[in-house]
């Protein structure tokens, strides 16, 4: 692991297999992927130009970064298929470790793998664990006044860097109350979730709840299960109403900018 003391960008050489897919060809495949944090929230894989097995033919400047320096964007062509500014390189870097290195787009991409698992919305983040134990506290969720949720067999969800989540069956929640949406989000730690708004005294609060259908391995404790945002609800934990927490999504109750990986 790497960090530089003049930009504070955090570098660090993963032990992953890395390939990439565009119009069903491999753009790169690599067992030397770099994650680079380039916001706060999670990483992003910069692969080695060696290992890039499609053909990048320059367009010009990219966006200059204040941390990283100088790039050049990059057309990926690949078995007919092409994608303009889907490639960025630093290749004068105050940052050695990126000079040799080049950044695909994660959405220009078609697919992502990390050995032979298919991986969505970003890289994995080393530092980002996700822990689903069940509980016997009583959970009580309000939306108005209104309790909507009430359950004494939670899980809980603790994920690294996020509010604790309280993931409540479905006899516990009253779905009469709740309007599936088309909203749909993936998280690279838990899957796809599907989402509900809640209809309360005439009023829709939109994309209140979700769940998980068929989570992910290491989430598959919480299958099925909703879960509402403590930032815009109000739980009870063992009849003690909770704070309401500031977190990457939401801040004093204010739903912010949002990274792209969903709760």
């Amino acid at each position: 692991m790497s960090s530089s003391r003049e930009t504070g960008v955090q570098i660090v050489q993963s032990g992953k297999r890395v390939r990439v897919y565009l119009g069903g060809h491999l753009v790169a495949d690599t067992a030397r992927p770099v994650l680079v944090w380039e916001n706060p929230y999670y990483p992003a894989y910069y692969v080695p130009m060696d290992d890039v097995r499609a053909e990048l033919v320059e367009d010009g400047p990219g966006e200059r970064s204040p941390s990283r320096g100088d790039a050049t964007a990059y057309t990926v062509k690949v078995e007919g298929t092409q994608r303009p500014g889907a490639a960025v390189r630093y290749a004068d870097s105050p940052i050695e470790e990126l000079r040799g290195l080049v950044r695909l787009k994660w959405d220009a991409m078609d697919a992502w793998f990390e050995e032979d698992e298919e991986v969505f919305v970003h890289p994995r983040s080393p530092y980002a664990r996700v822990d689903v134990l069940a509980a016997s506290r009583e959970v009580r969720v309000e939306v108005d006044g209104v309790t909507v949720a009430e359950s004494s067999s939670p899980r809980l969800l603790f994920e690294t860097g996020l509010p604790v989540r309280y993931y409540v069956p479905k006899p516990h929640v009253r779905m009469d109350l709740l309007e599936r949406t088309d909203t749909v989000t993936r998280c690279p730690y838990k899957g796809t979730a599907e989402y509900w708004s809640v209809l309360v005294g005439g009023k829709v609060h939109e994309d209140l709840a979700w769940s998980y259908p068929a989570p992910l391995d290491e989430s598959r404790k919480i299958a099925g299960l909703v879960c509402f945002y403590s930032e815009k609800v109000d739980i009870f934990v063992d009849g003690v109403q909770q704070a309401r927490p500031a977190s990457p999504f939401f801040a004093d109750g204010a739903e912010q900018a949002r990274p792209p990986s969903p709760f």
